[in-house]
């Protein structure tokens, strides 16, 4: 029962701090939809947007969850009217880049080069869209969000706009307390009940496949159940108690960048009426291809320097 109520306060205390953000971007973007500054920033965005197969107004929840975090990101795809390829491009990216400056400043504090951090999450985010946009010749319908009704009419008169701001803003808030709730009673149940230790057990064959050693399994347990940001404590506890080599820290922030929080950032997708199970598998195998690449690319320049080294040792004697 303590559990359930320490869930139940944190998922309540998360709702509040994201609706704080995701209320009032979603109010101001749908006023913005209904005047003309929107069709501005459309036509200055158009031409980049259109290489990666998105409108010039998808642009604004790039910018948004980028620079905020995914809620805002979401609270801003929710205000336009986006087709289902699009909506569905827009999550794959927002999925490997969002929230880049507290989540890129917690892989520094670990050690992580930051311009690392900034290219695998930037650059996977645009060569999936691209690729994403180049392959699929589907998703042409409007995307239809969860109990948000679509409407193409422009709504005149400012308190009428205002209240279709108000009245999507907290429809979003709804919808994502119905699953950020649920998932942090969920996390506060795996702290008490200590499974992430039995996770992490479960995590060292993968860690070993993907060229880390065993110890690196509680970073990377704890990275894919908490994410880079909610679960730096565990994260930056594990490394110093771990004694995680670099190369292998590397390696598993370079997995976790492409696929990290894999519970909450698929399921926080599901308002927006896509299919996650693809959005979910495209993390994981970008984020397995990803991170065994790196790793046999290292070991092979770490053989290069240890027989350097060696010659060098055999000249000298």
């Amino acid at each position: 029962m303590n559990t359930m109520r320490k869930g139940l306060s944190v998922g309540l205390n998360t709702t509040w701090e994201l609706g704080k953000i995701i209320f009032p971007i979603t109010l101001l973007v749908t006023i913005l939809g209904q005047t003309p500054v929107m069709g501005w920033l459309v036509q200055l965005a158009e031409p980049l947007m259109k290489w990666i197969g998105l409108s010039g107004e998808a642009a604004l929840p790039l910018v948004i969850g980028n620079f905020l975090n995914l809620y805002a990101g979401i609270g801003a795809i929710l205000s336009l009217d986006l087709t289902v390829k699009e909506v569905f491009i827009l999550a794959v990216m927002l999925s490997f880049s969002h929230n880049l400056f507290i989540e890129s400043t917690v892989a520094t504090k670990a050690g992580i080069k930051m311009w690392i951090v900034l290219v695998v999450r930037l650059g996977l985010a645009l060569v999936s869209a691209f690729l994403i946009s180049f392959f699929w010749k589907g998703g042409a319908e409007k995307a239809v969000y969860g109990l948000i009704s679509q409407s193409e009419e422009q709504v005149s008169g400012f308190w009428n706009i205002l209240w279709l701001g108000v009245e999507k803003g907290f429809i979003g808030i709804v919808q994502l307390a119905a699953i950020v709730i649920p998932l942090m009673i969920f996390i506060q149940y795996m702290k008490d009940l200590n499974w992430l230790a039995t996770f992490s057990r479960w995590m060292s064959p993968v860690t070993r496949s993907l060229g880390m050693k065993s110890n690196t399994s509680t970073t990377l347990a704890a990275g894919l159940v908490f994410g880079l940001a909610y679960g730096a404590g565990v994260m930056m506890q594990a490394v110093k108690e771990d004694g995680v080599e670099k190369k292998d820290l590397y390696l598993a922030f370079i997995f976790l960048v492409s696929c990290h929080a894999v519970i909450e950032d698929t399921l926080i997708f599901i308002p927006l009426g896509i299919p996650v199970w693809p959005l979910l598998l495209i993390r994981l195998v970008v984020a397995i291809i990803l991170t065994m690449v790196v790793a046999v690319v290292w070991n092979r320049i770490d053989a290069k320097k240890a027989h350097r080294h060696r010659k060098e040792a055999n000249y000298e004697s």
